[in-house]
């Protein structure tokens, strides 16, 4: 399958544990090479115990903004989205992996485009101080 693909195999997990946002966080911190503003949403496993532990215990360089049960308006990624779907809204896909790669190809370029990453940050309302 290749890219991450999950194949649904009973011995391959579905999705990120705790340990695995911890370690992406840590990681994200490594190489960025300085503090980290997390934007959550509501999904549980943002929630557990364990994560809120580690981010009490690291306050000096992580902070999280909790997002509201619902709140679209507010979510970056929301942003993000709608400008991938936009691009790729009348795509005549034969597979999913067509439609996979279209979806990489887009966020590939935003990525080189941090100023329309910005502006969809700009867009909540929830620009981090100075």
């Amino acid at each position: 399958m290749g890219d991450g693909e999950y194949t649904e195999r009973k011995d391959q997990p579905k999705g990120f544990g705790w340990r695995d946002f911890r370690a992406l966080i840590v990681r994200a911190r490594i190489q960025l090479g300085g503090p980290i503003l997390l934007v959550w949403d509501n999904v549980r496993l943002h929630l557990t115990k364990q994560l809120r532990e580690f981010m009490d215990a690291n306050a000096d360089w992580l902070t999280a903004f909790q997002l509201p049960t619902y709140a679209p308006d507010l979510n970056l990624t929301e942003g993000v989205w709608s400008l991938v779907k936009r691009d790729i809204g009348n795509l005549a896909a034969a597979s999913l992996g067509e439609v996979t790669r279209a979806v990489k190809r887009k966020l590939k370029a935003l990525q080189y485009r941090p100023e329309v990453i910005d502006s969809c940050l700009t867009g909540t309302g929830l620009l981090p101080d100075p």
